[in-house]
């Protein structure tokens, strides 16, 4: 799918953008994945190892899962114009010594997300998966935490939708929190389906 103009160059800008280059330990490659047809905009944390090795966002174990969340197959997920993903940060922040990945750097949306959120302007639903894409979005409107704020899912629609990210240590979560795959799993489901139809 062709890109407009002002989408195209900002493409091009994101992906020649070095501006966390001093702060990272892996090379930047950023991964934004978005066209002028993008209606579903999924917003994760940050690319994984896996993701920065490929340059395919939620090419990975928790890519699995957010598409069965989803109820789509692999090829859709990543063939669909309808279907995008561009994260809180475009680059693979490392992973930390503690466990896990390092945070996404906070410069990465200040410097790209209202440009980018500008030439996407068909997004129906964005998926908000994880804390710190619920903060960026939801700001004050966010819970204390984010359980509490999946939990009141329905306060936010019908545009956004609040997901605990789908990484495997969140195995847990979802077993202590069985509401999210008996109620909110459907509805991502019939609303995916519907702009994918559409």
């Amino acid at each position: 799918m062709p890109s407009t103009p002002g989408l195209q160059t900002l493409l091009s800008d994101i992906a020649a953008c070095r501006a966390c280059a001093g702060d990272l330990v892996p090379e930047p490659r950023p991964v934004v994945r978005v066209n002028p047809e993008t209606r579903l905009l999924i917003c994760g944390q940050a690319p994984g190892r896996l993701v920065h090795e490929t340059g395919l966002p939620f090419n990975d174990p928790s890519g699995v899962r957010l598409r069965s969340w989803m109820g789509v197959e692999r090829d859709t997920f990543y063939d669909h114009p309808a279907i995008g993903v561009a994260a809180m940060a475009f680059c693979f922040p490392g992973t930390n010594p503690k466990g896990g990945d390092y945070p996404p750097p906070t410069r990465c949306a200040q410097l790209w997300r209202p440009q980018l959120l500008a030439q996407l302007p068909k997004v129906e639903l964005t998926l908000l998966v994880g804390s710190y894409a619920q903060a960026w979005a939801l700001g004050a409107a966010r819970k204390a935490t984010m359980t509490q704020t999946v939990a009141a899912w329905t306060e936010y629609g019908p545009g956004v939708l609040p997901l605990p990210h789908p990484s495997w240590r969140n195995t847990a979560w979802l077993k202590r929190n069985p509401w999210f795959e008996a109620e909110v799993t459907p509805y991502l489901r019939q609303r995916v389906g519907d702009i994918l139809r559409a």
